[in-house]
């Protein structure tokens, strides 16, 4: 073998050796591609996937399905050719690992947030989809703010029947009875805890941020004798299908089939009071729909623009605000006429 030739072989064993170590080496990065789809009013593990008791139920038709995200955990790591390849992969996004997940936070950690955000979701979804049912409920508390006027004077699932002598039968009223007082002013709830009426009296206090805006710290939800449980385990987690849940407990709870057969994708958070917000991965979750045979996919309206951007080859793109604006695209759909929102460019 001459200089040359034996330069050349080990330069080029070198080179296969580096490569191969530096394929071994993990990269700061986390994966998104599209997840499992889940069917709202079809069946999981021969159950309902959403359970509505307690009031009375009506048939519903088609499909309706959350959307999900598969997201590298916090205890994976990806390595050089496995990064390239979800780069290169159109359905599939990187993303720094610190803008995902905290530097020092576990992967049980991470679960358990996801796990709260989930029930928080379903919380939030059964008090949008009663409001818009007009299903009578009293509010209730939700939750205290550590260190709040509220804090150890109300608790979860206080009942609120009065804020300062005036009927609260809507979550939004309960906020709006606050905020027609003064930061430092009294504010008497008249509540039923453990089966007992009493009167709470509270300080208000300025929110942060907005010193004039008067709060006393507690989240609203809806104390009701419907019972909605949700039968997915701890398969999925986070916000992001808060409407959905909404959707399909709404559907239960009112005559006629909101979809009339069709096969409707949705995400999106949403609030007690039947706001939709953003989320994340919105390309991958269309991808997902679309695999699973959706036709129409309901969209956050300040997820719409990212949408646009996403294969949307034969789904029709609907952007939703509202609980109620979805249930008015999908009840124009089904008949064929009236205004539906779209995502535009």
């Amino acid at each position: 073998m001459t200089r040359r030739t034996a330069t050349l072989v080990t330069s080029i064993i070198t080179l296969v050796l580096t490569l191969g170590l530096v394929s071994l080496f993990p990269v700061n990065f986390v994966s998104f591609s599209p997840g499992p789809v889940k069917d709202t009013l079809g069946q999981a593990k021969d159950q309902p996937v959403i359970e509505v008791k307690g009031y009375e139920t009506f048939p519903t038709n088609g499909r309706l399905d959350l959307t999900t995200v598969s997201v590298t955990s916090p205890g994976r790591d990806l390595t050089l050719p496995q990064a390239m390849r979800n780069w290169l992969d159109p359905h599939r996004d990187l993303f720094p690992r610190d803008v995902i997940y905290p530097p020092e936070q576990t992967e049980a950690e991470a679960e358990q947030e996801s796990t709260a955000e989930m029930t928080g979701s379903q919380d939030s979804a059964v008090a949008a989809a009663l409001q818009e049912a007009a299903v009578p409920f009293h509010p209730k508390v939700s939750s205290v703010s550590k260190d709040s006027p509220a804090d150890g004077k109300l608790k979860p699932n206080d009942v609120i029947y009065k804020v300062n002598g005036v009927a609260a039968t809507k979550v939004p009223q309960v906020g709006e009875l606050v905020r027609k007082n003064k930061v430092g002013d009294p504010i008497t709830f008249l509540i039923r805890r453990g089966g007992k009426e009493q009167t709470v009296t509270l300080k208000a206090a300025a929110t942060p941020g907005d010193p004039k805006r008067p709060m006393v710290g507690i989240t609203v939800g809806v104390d009701s004798p419907v019972k909605v449980t949700v039968n997915l385990g701890q398969d999925i987690g986070g916000p992001s299908a808060g409407l959905a849940f909404a959707l399909a407990i709404y559907d239960k709870l009112t005559p006629g089939p909101l979809l009339d057969g069709k096969h409707v994708a949705s995400t999106g958070t949403i609030d007690a009071l039947g706001q939709v917000g953003a989320i994340g991965g919105i390309q991958q979750k269309i991808a997902g729909a679309r695999d699973a045979g959706a036709t129409v996919f309901l969209v956050p309206g300040s997820n719409c623009a990212a949408a646009m951007h996403a294969d949307v080859d034969g789904i029709q793109l609907v952007k939703v605000e509202t609980l109620h604006q979805a249930v008015t695209a999908l009840t124009a759909l089904a008949k064929g006429s009236g205004e539906v929102p779209a995502c535009t460019p």
